[in-house]
């Protein structure tokens, strides 16, 4: 659905635009509030007066960041209007990295995606090229959306182990040769807005998390498609580790007679056991045709009990190894996705018995497994969520309205 955009017929005084250098600790507050907040709410979170707050307020609301919410909180008298963030007050550009296709969208603030195209592109023309072809794809989007749009942040979802601060992928992954180019600051040059590169996984984690109406503290989300991956949640954070790489589950090691090869090159990997490629590598040796995770998923749905086998056998693996993850960060809720997850009950219930069995009670006691339900646009979310984040964190607010200020004063 279309925002509006702000409209610069009335332009801001110079006091105004002065006055959004001091703003950051405000807008980061209303940002981080998401359903909205009271004005005594904020005043206690910034510490500031009622008077200063107002004046910030008023700046920020002048140019468009801030606005009054419709609804309203009972506050032991009168009723209490909120204060949310504008979504129309600026766009967040997102890109999803696949195999063979990059799906591309803008969002407003909220995030909702306003417009998305799917572009091809091949891995082995190199980053350069794929960011080339990114770009142009988001010029074509903001071109149909129309008007000016102050672009916000970037996010990128990558199919790729990701160092998040540097921006950059490390294999193994699919993105053969993508090692170490600076994709983060190849987007931040090309666009002057910070960038969010992260993991897919980590990105769906994030998109199942805010889905959830409870959206526990502690959480996991695993996929379970061509490969394995997860990504945790804990205390209501995204968890990635010191270089980015916690949650990745695919390559926990168990070691047995006839272990199986993984493509990563070590022996036993859970990935080897269970992945969509190591089940149609055994379909392949029944005499079935599969090439990967979606013809598996074919042969579940045709009923072949070979297929149903070896997707049981794959969940009674992933229950050895969640059994250990369990064991170690105790999650409230565990989501299972990718393209596996159309199994249903055939994956999920040797999960639940494996883990059941393998944990103490106390771990499991509260503990629910569910299959995620598929979302083209999951990936794309989770990228706008965290760019978002990125961008009106405390530490990105200044800059943000800073960048903010030149884009009114440009108009």
């Amino acid at each position: 659905m279309e925002r509006r955009i702000l409209s610069l017929a009335a332009p801001l005084s110079d006091t105004s635009l002065a006055s959004l250098s001091v703003c950051g600790s405000v807008l980061s507050t209303v940002a981080a509030a998401g359903e909205g907040i009271s004005r005594a709410a904020l005043a206690e979170a910034t510490n500031l007066s009622r008077m200063t707050l107002a004046q910030r307020l008023s700046a920020l609301q002048a140019a468009g960041l801030v606005r009054e919410e419709g609804s309203a909180v009972p506050s032991g008298g009168r009723p209490t209007r909120l204060l949310g963030l504008d979504p129309g007050a600026g766009v967040l550009l997102t890109a999803d990295m696949g195999e063979t296709h990059m799906r591309l969208a803008v969002t407003d603030l909220a995030p909702a995606v306003l417009i998305q195209e799917l572009v091809p592109f091949r891995i082995a023309d190199g980053p350069e090229a794929a960011m080339e072809r990114l770009a142009m794809g988001f010029g074509r989007l903001l071109a149909d959306l129309g008007g000016r749009r102050f672009v916000a942040a970037v996010g990128l979802s990558l199919p790729a182990p990701v160092d998040h601060r540097l921006g950059r992928v490390y294999g193994p992954s699919i993105l053969t040769g993508w090692d170490d180019f600076p994709l983060g600051d190849w987007l931040r040059v090309r666009y002057d807005a910070p960038v969010a590169a992260e993991n897919d996984v980590n990105l769906l984690a994030i998109f199942e998390h805010r889905r959830l109406p409870e959206r526990p503290d502690d959480f996991l989300f695993v996929k379970m498609g061509t490969g394995i991956g997860s990504g945790i949640v804990a205390n209501g954070r995204l968890q990635r580790g010191a270089r980015g790489a916690s949650g990745d589950i695919g390559h926990m090691q168990f070691l047995e007679p006839g272990a199986p090869l993984c493509r990563c090159g070590k022996i036993g990997c859970f990935e080897a056991r269970a992945a969509g490629w190591a089940l149609a590598r055994d379909l392949r040796a029944q005499g079935l045709e599969a090439r990967d995770a979606r013809d598996v998923i074919a042969h579940v749905e045709a009923g072949r009990p070979e297929a149903l086998a070896l997707v049981r056998a794959a969940g009674a693996a992933a229950g050895e190894a969640l059994g250990h993850v369990v064991a170690v960060l105790n999650p409230e809720r565990i989501v299972i996705g990718g393209t596996l997850a159309r199994a249903g009950e055939v994956l999920l219930r040797p999960i639940r018995e494996t883990v059941a069995r393998r944990c103490l009670p106390l771990a499991v006691r509260d503990l629910t497994i569910t299959a995620a339900l598929p979302v083209p646009e999951a990936s794309l979310i989770g990228a706008a969520h965290c760019a978002r984040e990125l961008a009106l964190s405390s530490a990105g607010a200044d800059p943000f309205l800073a960048r903010y200020r030149q884009w009114l004063e440009a108009a």
